[in-house]
């Protein structure tokens, strides 16, 4: 059962309208959001809890449940901040860039509604270096809410002060990363924060805070506007809601989608874009939610449900939803080969294990491309990427061994052909 048009949230993910403030109202944002902020802290973070919603960021933590965490009580030497992360850095993932670039008051609105619920004294939108045009409208877009009252003091009539910041990152993917982020606005350099103690004890400044991805953040007051049991009744059991599907690589026509949670895989690509390239059989393989998750092979996705639980159980995962779709004519092992170069060039070097073993894992992948390795060396990779998982601060070392395993687990033959092919010639040459 795929998702009509009417319980579409994000209208116009395609700019087929304008985004300022006043298209924005005709499409239903900002419509008596003081009768939102009315229903108290509590009736809020409730709703949100009851709808199942999950970050959309890629963990899927329980939205609701994530805000609970912050202080109940206010304190005026240390007010609460809500960080909102426009960082979009990890490949294959623009479904952000889309709400910022053509409906930057859903976020805005968002904010003041996710803020007041946690007490937060303001947002701050840490938006990524290279969305050069989507910060432009997003400093337009929260200039037009102070202008019209919807924030700022007595914020939309409410009486609750909230301001709206819009920080620009430098470039960092490891910015994206909660705590890098809070270091990075505090204008140190961005890296991982060891937790305990957590954004929600310590963050920003050593304020409470939370940090939420622009998806989640965005969804909230439609979800307050039509109630918890509309949003849960899209998707499995723990997997509610709508979701932006960004759909890349091999596909007729690649395109950034709203769609119901746990739609199949054929079903997404089939309605939304068109098929495979060179039809069904060509398929190879998918990275299915950005390139931290293992490829999980064609027979294997071409039924599975698109949610946190159905790719978990394919032992890979949703993330960020960002599709990306491989045909036979890939060189599978060269583009994991490619995503690993991406995750060296990125650690910050923090931690050991990331910083020497990305660049390790990245020297050995270049030679399997070619087949310029033992045989033992496969095992020896994997073993290295274990050495390297769970092992940081952040989950940047995952994300880096994470692609390197699904590899190997599903496409060791391919390996060992090219050591095979490798030796056959040396042999040759003598």
């Amino acid at each position: 059962m795929a998702l009509q048009d009417k319980d579409r949230i994000f209208t116009n993910v395609y700019g087929y309208q304008p985004w300022n403030l006043d298209a924005a109202r005709a499409r239903g944002d900002w419509d008596n959001t003081k009768a939102i902020l009315e229903k108290g802290r509590d009736a809020i973070i409730e709703e949100m809890k009851a709808s199942g919603l999950r970050g959309r960021g890629g963990a899927g933590f329980p939205t609701g449940l994530k805000w609970s965490f912050m202080p109940k009580e206010p304190d005026t030497k240390r007010p609460g901040f809500l960080v909102i992360n426009a960082d979009e850095s990890e490949p294959g993932s623009c479904k952000d860039r889309e709400i910022i670039r053509h409906d930057p008051h859903k976020l805005i609105e968002g904010a003041l509604v996710a803020g007041f619920a946690m007490g937060a004294r303001a947002a701050y939108i840490y938006i990524r270096g290279e969305y050069i045009r989507e910060a432009e409208t997003l400093f337009s877009a929260v200039q037009e809410a102070y202008d019209a009252g919807l924030v700022g003091k007595n914020a939309s009539g409410s009486g609750y002060d909230f301001d709206v910041f819009v920080h620009r990152g430098a470039g960092a993917y490891i910015c994206g990363e909660e705590t890098a982020m809070i270091e990075s606005l505090e204008g140190k350099k961005g890296q991982p924060r060891l937790k305990p103690p957590f954004p929600a004890g310590a963050g920003l400044y050593g304020c409470p805070t939370t940090v939420n991805n622009v998806e989640s953040i965005a969804v909230a007051p439609t979800i307050m506007r039509r109630g918890a049991s509309w949003f849960s009744g899209f998707g499995r059991e723990n997997n509610h809601g709508t979701k932006l599907f960004q759909i890349s690589g091999h596909v007729e026509k690649p395109c950034v989608v709203e769609e119901e949670m746990s739609i199949p895989f054929r079903e997404l690509i089939e309605k939304h874009c068109g098929g495979i390239r060179g039809g069904w059989d060509n398929l190879l393989a998918v990275i299915p939610g950005g390139s931290s998750v293992p490829l999980v092979p064609a027979e294997q996705i071409i039924d599975a449900p698109m949610d946190f639980d159905g790719l978990k159980e394919l032992q890979s995962g949703l993330g960020t939803a960002a599709v990306i779709v491989m045909d036979k004519s890939t060189d599978v092992v060269r583009a994991i080969s490619r995503l690993s170069y991406f995750y060296k060039h990125e650690s910050c070097g923090q931690c050991t294990p990331c910083r020497e073993g990305t660049g390790w894992m990245w020297r050995v992948m270049k030679r399997l491309e070619t087949g310029d390795a033992a045989v033992e060396e496969i095992d020896m990779l994997q073993q290295v990427t274990k050495q390297v998982e769970g092992h940081t601060i952040c989950a940047l070392g995952d994300a880096a061994a994470w692609p390197i395993q699904g590899l190997i687990r599903h496409f060791r033959p391919e390996l060992e052909r090219r050591i095979a092919e490798a030796g056959n010639m040396a042999e040759a040459a003598e």
